[in-house]
């Protein structure tokens, strides 16, 4: 698997210039626009994982110094 993110534009609104697309990474594809979550002090508090999913969130977006911190490497 390649170790490069890169985005692959599939749309472009004519009016406004909004744009839909592949976020490609690591990990596998997202689409965007996209609804991520962001998980302060690396966690999203107050939601479930279950519902997050429910939610149609794909990726969460985490500081890598607070998982580094907790739990820990």
């Amino acid at each position: 698997m390649s170790k490069n993110f890169s985005f692959e534009v599939q749309h472009v609104e004519k009016h406004t210039g909004a744009r839909a697309g592949v976020f490609h990474t690591p990990h596998g594809d997202v689409l965007t626009p996209v609804y991520m979550p962001v998980g302060t002090q690396a966690t999203v508090k107050g939601v479930l994982p279950r519902d997050l999913k429910e939610a149609g969130s794909s990726v969460v977006l985490s500081n890598t110094y607070h998982l580094c911190m907790r739990p820990g490497d």
